[in-house]
Order: structure tokens, then C-alpha cells, then sequence
């Protein structure tokens, strides 16, 4: 029988190949297989600007992915903890460094035992000090924990820029449903003055009573006061957009009706794997994956460590004979460290690593649910909102018949005043009903959007 010899060399590489991260499995999703509400079909829609057709709005969604300040800083934390990946992997490798020396020394008679001697050195060193070998891998597990953690950070950009689309969406549509609704409220104001003069003329002519003429002027007032709370509801949205997208915004910027938004549809039995490429569970993953690399670093903290300081150069007492033959100098030093007793704190360090890990599988399954949740209250609320918008604008015609015959009744003397006020104010609240739930449901389809991560896809082709 023939025995397995290995060389010193081979041995090493060997013990350099090894290292002790667990190996990682991706924890089951908590989720369903997919969702269980019906949706229709629809082509591929992926990108933000098919979400809505809107040249405003992709006008605002540019400018602020360029200049909000928020969505910088995550870059630039992307940035940041990739120089961090850097500057660990670089202990992978010796670091080489070239070393000048000149040192003069001065020794007292009372030791040279008469004259006061002075002596000069000179010396020119290459070399490394104090590079760990990485026999057990615990510089190559903190150096994956670094790449793990960089690629959490580029997903947390990715998340913030997705969020920052959705906050743009949701604050200019906002901003749509108040100028409407202020626009309405003038409409009604005037419309309300002129019942008030009417109202008043009647009650000169002894048509009306004082009671008719107190609720006509009552009616106007009202009705100012939601022409002031609209005013400053437009100015303060539009504030908010200005600071979202980073940039001054025309207060005339042209835009569509909301009535005119339109969203593709989701395509019909969504998988819930689309969870997946949501960027809050990838940075959750690969926080997950962070601290699995770290329980490598720990395991390795129980093995010993070595480190080599190694150099080669030329030393002489005289700079004129730093080069010369006989004058070469070097230094080999190995130092291996052996934990012997430390009161428990490697193996505490070791439990901290796994209880790091279960806290990320615990936030990894948290992410799954939450996002789960979303999409699918998300696609509740697409499947009813038709509904809803469907009845309510029925209603409003409704109203609007109403408020037609009670005027034309009131103006012939067919009824009071009490009525046509009735009207008014029934025709007034369903048009503003009309338009909140309209915001509310384009607000929702830019919720179901994000909670996506982005957008959905289908087995159909991309329409082009």
C-alpha cells in the first residue's frame, strides 16, 4: 500500500483552501405559492415610466432620481461600504512597504569606558510585517461579511430609489386631487353666490323668507371656507413635491386629469416568487448571508493564527557603503498565537455570530410576509376600487339630475329654497367623493407597484 505524501507546500495550500462559513441555504418563504385574487392579462411592464402616461410626472420622476438629496446619501453609503469590501480584502494579501533608515546613537564615557563614542546606521529594507496567514479562513469570512454587507447596501439604494418613485407618484397625484377639488369648490362658490342673489331678490319680493335668505348666505360660507383649505392644501403639496424632487417645480407644470390615468393590468395568477427581486428582502438576504460568513470569522478565532513579518535589504555604518558587497541584511519572522484561556469569550462570540444569524433569518422571513401582505392588499384593493369609482360616478349623476330639478323647481316657485340647498350640497360631496376616490385608487396602483418591487411580469411578450 503506497502512502499519500504531501509537500510542506502542498500541506499549506491546503490549509489555506480551508474555511469554516456554514454552508448557506436560503430560508423557505413563508408566503403562499401566489395570490389568490384574479387579475385580467396584460403585457410586460417593468419600468416605472409605462406606469402611468404622464409626461409630467416622468418629467418629476427624472429630475428627482437626479437631485433629491435622501437617494445621494444612499449612494453614497453604497459607496462607503464598498470602500469598506475593499480595505478588508485587501488583508488577503501582504501589504509590501520599502523602509529608509538612518538612526545616530551618542553612548557616555562612563559606558564606553573613555571617549564618548557617536555611531551612525544606515539601512534600505522590502518587506511585510505582520501578514496573517489565513490557514482557517477568518480573514476570508470577515472579507465575504464586507462583500455581503456592500451588496445590502447597493439594495438599500435600490429600495430607497423605488420608494423615492412611489413618494414622487403619490405626492404629484395629491397635488392633481386638491387643485381639482379647489377647483370645484370655486365652481361651487360661485354657483352658491348665485343662489345667495337670487335668494335675496326673492326675499326683497316677498318670495321667500329670512330663514331661506340665513341658509343661502350660511351655504356660501361654508363653501369659502373649502375654497381656503383647498388653496393651502395646494401650496403645502406642492411644497412637498419641491422637496422630493430636489428641484423648483412650475405651479402651471401641464398635466392630465385624474380621470385620465390609466394603469396597465397585473397579469392574472401573480407568482409570489416575484417577492424575490423586491430590493428590502434581497438587502435582508444578503444581511443574512453577512452574518453566516461572520459565524466563519468566529469558528476561526479557535484556531491558532499566524503571522509572518519578513524583510531583505542592506544596512552599513556608512552611507557610502549602504550598497556594497557583504552589506545585505534580512529578517524572517513567523509568530503563531494559540488561545489558550479567555474566560469564555470566544465561544460567546461564537454564540453572538449564530444568534446574529437567526435574528437575520427572523427579519429575512419578516421582509417575505410584510411584502406578502402588501401586494396582496394591493391587488384587493385594484379589484374593488372599479367598483367603488363605478358607483360613485353613478352617484354623482345621480346628484347632478337632482340638483337640475330642484334648480328649476326653486327658480319657478315649485319649492323652497330648502331643497335646491339640499341639492347643492348632495352634488358638491358626491364630485368630492368622486375625486378622492379616484386619488385613492391611482394611490393604490403606485402602492401595488413598489410592493412589486418594480413592476410585474407576464407570459406574453413585451408590447413595444
Amino acid at each position: 500500500m503506497t502512502a499519500l505524501r504531501l509537500s510542506p507546500l502542498s500541506a499549506v495550500a491546503l490549509m489555506v483552501g480551508c474555511s469554516l462559513i456554514p454552508d448557506y441555504q436560503r430560508p423557505s418563504s413563508p408566503s403562499a405559492a401566489q395570490y389568490s385574487i384574479a387579475t385580467q392579462p396584460a403585457t410586460r411592464r417593468e419600468d416605472w415610466r409605462t406606469l402611468f402616461n404622464d409626461p409630467a410626472m416622468e418629467q418629476l420622476i427624472e429630475t428627482a432620481l437626479v437631485n433629491n438629496r435622501d437617494l445621494r446619501v444612499a449612494a453614497l453609503n453604497v459607496q462607503a461600504f464598498q470602500a469598506q469590501y475593499r480595505i478588508q480584502r485587501a488583508d488577503l494579501l501582504p501589504a509590501v512597504s520599502a523602509n529608509v533608515n538612518q538612526s545616530r546613537q551618542r553612548m557616555p564615557p562612563s559606558i564606553t569606558g573613555g571617549q564618548a563614542q557617536i555611531t551612525s546606521a544606515y539601512a534600505v529594507n522590502l518587506g511585510f510585517s505582520a501578514y496573517e496567514l489565513d490557514f482557517f479562513g477568518r480573514v476570508r469570512s470577515l472579507s465575504e461579511q464586507a462583500l455581503q454587507g456592500w451588496l445590502a447596501t447597493e439594495h438599500a439604494r435600490r429600495s430607497a430609489e423605488l420608494t423615492l418613485v412611489a413618494n414622487v407618484a403619490n405626492a404629484y397625484l395629491t397635488w392633481r386631487a386638491d387643485q381639482q377639488l379647489l377647483e370645484l369648490s370655486q365652481n361651487t362658490l360661485a354657483a352658491d353666490e348665485q343662489s345667495l342673489r337670487l335668494t335675496t331678490r326673492n326675499r326683497e319680493a316677498g318670495k321667500s323668507s329670512g330663514l331661506e335668505q340665513a341658509q343661502a348666505r350660511t351655504r356660501v360660507d361654508s363653501t369659502r371656507v373649502n375654497v381656503a383649505r383647498y388653496q393651502r392644501l395646494v401650496a403645502q403639496d406642492l411644497n412637498s413635491l419641491t422637496l422630493l424632487v430636489g428641484a423648483p417645480i412650475s405651479a402651471q407644470l401641464p398635466a392630465l386629469p385624474l380621470a385620465s390615468e390609466r394603469v396597465p393590468p397585473v397579469p392574472a395568477g401573480l407568482p409570489s416568487d416575484l417577492l424575490q427581486r423586491r430590493p428590502d428582502i434581497l438587502q435582508a438576504e444578503y444581511r443574512l448571508k453577512a452574518a453566516n460568513a461572520n459565524i466563519g470569522a468566529a469558528r476561526a478565532a479557535f484556531f491558532p493564527s499566524m503571522s509572518l513579518t519578513a524583510n531583505a535589504g542592506t544596512a552599513s555604518r556608512d552611507l557610502s557603503g549602504l550598497f556594497n558587497a557583504g552589506s545585505g541584511a534580512w529578517t524572517f519572522q513567523p509568530q503563531i498565537s494559540l488561545p489558550i484561556f479567555n474566560a469564555g469569550a470566544l465561544r460567546a462570540s461564537l454564540d453572538y455570530a449564530k444568534l446574529q444569524k437567526d435574528v437575520a433569518i427572523a427579519e429575512y422571513e419578516q421582509a417575505i410576509q410584510t411584502a406578502f401582505q402588501e401586494v396582496a392588499d394591493g391587488l384587493a384593493a385594484r379589484s374593488t376600487y372599479e367598483q367603488q369609482l363605478q358607483a360613485q360616478g353613478d352617484l354623482v349623476q345621480a346628484t347632478q339630475d337632482y340638483y337640475n330639478l330642484a334648480r328649476n323647481r326653486y327658480r319657478n316657485g315649485v319649492d323652497s329654497s330648502l331643497t335646491f340647498l339640499d341639492a347643492q350640497r348632495s352634488l358638491f360631496t358626491s364630485q368630492q367623493g368622486l375625486i378622492s376616490d379616484r386619488l385613492a385608487q391611482l394611490m393604490a396602483e403606485v402602492n401595488l407597484y413598489t410592493a412589486l418591487g418594480g413592476g410585474w411580469q407576464a407570459d406574453e411578450p413585451a408590447a413595444r
